[in-house]
């Protein structure tokens, strides 16, 4: 999804009936991440599709969230989106962060039923951020309400 001028992510949208998607994102680097859960969040209401926003501190709490809230609630997702952004600083923390996150999001798609979208930005900078919410490479937050919407419609098709 990185790529610039990725257009193909929004065509042949499939139509899904009785969606419910999960996002859940940080309270680090809000005015970022703001901006991804407002284009995910227009994009599953143009497709007619609920949601429910779950703010965690930071990105390495975002598998734990995903994890309770389809361990414990009365009906699961259909699709989780995972929805942060990590900005490298002058220590190796912002490595040991994007590295625990997306393992943790690959454990979740490897163990649940519902698929688990992967929008959390690790760039350099924050103009690289600003860049991928609806800069000159595209608005990833929209993207990954895409996704998900035809990843519920794929797991749909293959139970």
């Amino acid at each position: 999804m990185a790529t610039k001028g990725n257009t193909s992510v929004n065509k042949g949208i499939p139509a899904v009936k009785d969606a419910f998607v999960v996002i859940v994102n940080t309270e680090w680097n809000a005015a970022i991440v703001n901006k991804l859960t407002v284009g995910a969040k227009k994009i599953l209401a143009d497709a007619g599709i609920g949601c429910k926003v779950i703010t965690v501190p930071g990105a390495v709490e975002i598998p734990f969230a995903i994890k309770t809230h389809y361990a414990y609630s009365e009906t699961p997702a259909d699709a989780y989106i995972s929805i942060g952004a990590v900005i490298r600083g002058d220590t190796p923390h912002f490595d040991y962060v994007c590295k625990a996150v997306t393992e943790g999001v690959m454990q979740l798609n490897l163990s649940l039923d519902s698929p688990v979208i992967f929008a959390v930005l690790t760039v350099e900078n924050e103009q690289q951020a600003k860049e991928r919410t609806g800069g000159k490479h595209g608005h990833k937050g929209e993207e990954a309400a895409f996704t998900a919407i035809k990843m519920i419609a794929l797991n749909r098709k293959l139970h």
